[in-house]
């Protein structure tokens, strides 16, 4: 289809540039021109001076045709180039088109097209409702006001890098993570992360009888944050004691049928008997150190005594607006130091135990070895002595090969020869043994 655009005579030096820089002027453009460019849409771009786009504005019908052919020609040149820059013009839409619909599909961050880490919790209220909800990184740190390096504590997708137990208090929440217990406890609830796991399903399983004593109140004596702690320590403590409880068995009835009684499938108890040991032992000695440094900073134990009331830490002296609180923080803080040392002994009991029953493995292992020894030291002797008698034997069998060459030593021919052949040789052989066994007992190495 062909486009031709009048302008008025005033205005000589306003042109209209398309997207395949032909500039029209108040004559139609040429037919093969036309012809050319009609597959391409056209679309207004910014004008730029160039060697290719010149501006010949002249009043006379000569000087248009002139402008008009040099046009033609250098249109047919740049014509590859244009089509290019179009491709590439596609392209670069397409790819911004891609890149805003994959920000729009991310969570609260568009603008860095960072995908925001959505957890799946259990929230427990402190009237004991249970609730499974999802909550994006986002609005965990806006409701608990923590910071992002306070959840990498309990983020369950770093399991690795934070399996060391920690109690972190922060001024609204306090944040466990104790062993496979990830949990963010705060005064209206307590969130728990993979509560699939055995410490979430031990976890919950306490906490909640705990909520619901059936006091004349109706609710927990302490605060929800401590019941929280109490909670979580005592769920951490009996699953260690517990496991404790069911390996001393197996490792006495071991110690009472070892030595004695080597076989594989006992050695292999054994193994797996010590391995697991030392990771209750670790498990056991991280949790008392966790307690231990907890119990000998007295500012982290006085921010829980504060959490919920109008009180603040000044210089590590507790400063409430009514004094009736600063007493019962006072109190609360006694009640702490009580509950915390209380699971530093079970935990420190349960610890001792275990290293105690790893060492009477270790000492059985010392043990084994050294019988494995003597048994080794036993059959080297029965080689050795093996060893030796071959070697008699052998110099015996040295003087019969000699004699069985098929040639004439005129012994053939006496009656006696051979009998006495035979006597000499098994003389000879038992006289070297003993010789040689009396030597290797001098020496000490029989």
């Amino acid at each position: 289809m062909a486009l031709s655009l009048q302008f008025p005579p005033a205005l000589p030096n306003h042109h209209l540039l398309f997207s395949h820089s032909t500039l029209l002027s108040s004559s139609p453009p040429p037919l093969s021109l036309i012809h050319k460019k009609k597959s391409f849409p056209l679309l207004p771009i910014a004008v730029r001076s160039s060697s290719r786009v010149k501006c010949l504005i002249k009043s006379s019908e000569e000087d248009r045709s002139e402008h008009e052919s040099s046009l033609v020609s250098d249109s047919d040149g740049g014509e590859e180039e244009e089509e290019a820059e179009i491709r590439e013009g596609t392209k670069v839409q397409l790819q911004q088109n891609q890149r805003i619909a994959t920000t729009s599909s991310y969570g609260d961050s568009p603008s860095l097209g960072i995908r925001e880490h959505v957890y799946e919790v259990v929230e427990v209220k402190p009237n004991g409702m249970v609730s499974t909800r999802k909550i994006n990184r986002r609005q965990l740190l806006k409701s608990s006001g923590l910071r992002p390096r306070d959840i990498r504590s309990v983020d369950p997708s770093l399991f690795l890098t934070n399996s060391m137990p920690s109690l972190l208090i922060r001024e609204n929440a306090i944040l466990l993570n104790l062993g496979s217990l990830r949990a963010i406890a705060m005064g209206e609830c307590v969130l728990i992360f993979d509560y699939n796991r055995r410490g979430g399903k031990a976890f919950i399983d306490t906490l909640l009888p705990r909520l619901n004593p059936g006091n004349s109140s109706g609710g927990p004596c302490m605060p929800f944050e401590l019941e929280v702690v109490e909670a979580a320590l005592l769920s951490r403590v009996q699953r260690l004691e517990q496991r404790l409880m069911n390996i001393e068995p197996r490792v006495q009835a071991l110690l009472k049928v070892l030595p004695n009684r080597l076989t594989a499938d006992i050695l292999e108890e054994l193994r797996i008997s010590k391995q697991a040991l030392v990771e209750l032992g670790s498990r056991a000695g991280a949790l008392r150190q966790m307690l231990l440094d907890l119990l000998e900073d007295e500012h982290e134990i006085r921010r829980i005594c504060i959490m919920g009331r109008n009180c603040t830490l000044k210089n590590d002296v507790v400063e409430c607006s009514v004094p009736l609180e600063k007493q019962i923080a006072e109190e609360e803080e006694e009640e702490i130091e009580m509950l915390l040392e209380n699971y530093l002994q079970r935990s420190e009991s349960c610890h001792g135990q275990a290293e105690r029953l790893l060492d009477s493995a270790k000492e059985m292992e010392d043990s084994i070895a050294v019988n494995l020894s003597s048994r080794r030291l036993e059959v080297s002797r029965v080689e050795l002595l093996l060893q030796v008698g071959t070697f008699c034997v052998a110099v015996g069998a040295l003087v019969a090969g000699i004699f069985g060459m098929n040639l004439k030593s005129y012994l053939e021919e006496h009656v006696f020869a051979f009998w006495l052949t035979t006597a000499g040789i098994i003389f000879g052989a038992v006289v070297a043994f003993f010789l040689m066994y009396s030597y290797l007992r001098a020496r000490k190495v029989l």
